[in-house]
């Protein structure tokens, strides 16, 4: 049986990075044409591992070794690279929930490559609730990262990487509303008892969706971003203030959460939602 994405990708970490360094030239770089893979990857001495990968043409962000999540679908995480402002930010569980994968894996990495001082604080994470800190030295990438970026053509340089960040948790500008969610089917045939995707999107006045891309899916190979790029196509946004007003230009960005055992997905908040899955999800038998 195959072994699941996230365990690939803690083995390719464990198996072939270097021991920590005070200031190593550049991230380590894997390249694996027969598996289609790119990734950048360093370790730190608190456990502490960053990656970003482009695979088969998908792109992905995780740090791993943070201390396992308690929801299984997402997790908080505070991040600040420099003197910037924390930033408070959503990510996704893997399916080893010690895993976190960036809902915007691209902007997250454009962001690594500078290098410089990198604070991750996992709120109520450490011992009775206490908020965990951890404050990284990163050293800076001048060729690894770009390289993945490059292989699953994405820019080094984006100019969306504000507009997504300024859509906060909600992935909608001020002032719209979903007047029709999109609601992709769980692939078929189900590979994986759960994943998920991130979509981001253009509107149209009528509030149709157009330009759409996936920004990320996890597990890559369980067919999420294709349905829900598919869901897209009957999903309607309005203007929340004048409903049937056409919509201006905007950008927007929605994450779908897949469970096979409601064989359908909705847009609900995540502590809303009830599954029952065990702490590492295996593919399904």
């Amino acid at each position: 049986m195959r072994l699941p994405v996230s365990m690939i990708l803690v083995g390719l970490l464990v198996s072939t990075a270097a021991s920590a360094q005070e200031a190593p030239a550049d991230w380590d770089l894997l390249v694996d044409p027969a598996k289609k893979l790119t990734m950048a990857y360093t370790d730190f001495n608190n456990g502490l591992s960053l990656a970003v990968r482009c695979v088969d043409g998908g792109y992905e962000a995780i740090i791993a070794g943070l201390p396992p999540a308690a929801d299984l679908d997402r997790r908080p995480l505070t991040i600040q690279f420099g003197d910037d402002q924390p930033a408070p930010t959503q990510w996704n569980v893997a399916m080893d929930p010690a895993i976190a994968v960036s809902e915007r894996p691209a902007p997250f990495a454009r962001d690594l490559r500078e290098g410089g001082r990198l604070q991750i604080v996992a709120p109520g994470a450490a011992e009775g609730g206490r908020n965990l800190r951890y404050v990284l030295d990163l050293p800076v990438s001048g060729a690894s990262i770009d390289r993945t970026l490059e292989a699953c053509d994405k820019p080094l340089v984006d100019p969306r990487d504000a507009e997504l960040a300024a859509l906060g948790d909600t992935g909608l500008p001020g002032g719209v509303n979903w007047a029709s969610l999109p609601r992709p089917s769980f692939p078929s045939p189900a590979v994986y008892q759960a994943g998920f995707a991130v979509i981001s999107c253009l509107t149209e006045p009528d509030g149709r969706l157009r330009a759409c891309e996936v920004e990320t899916e996890h597990p890559r190979d369980g067919g999420f971003g294709a349905a829900a790029l598919r869901a897209t196509r009957r999903a309607r946004l309005e203007d929340s203030n004048a409903p049937g007003a056409a919509l201006p230009l905007r950008r927007i960005l929605y994450r779908t959460q897949f469970r096979l055992e409601t064989e359908s997905e909705s847009l609900v908040p995540p502590s809303r939602l009830r599954r029952n899955l065990p702490p590492s999800l295996s593919r399904r038998e």
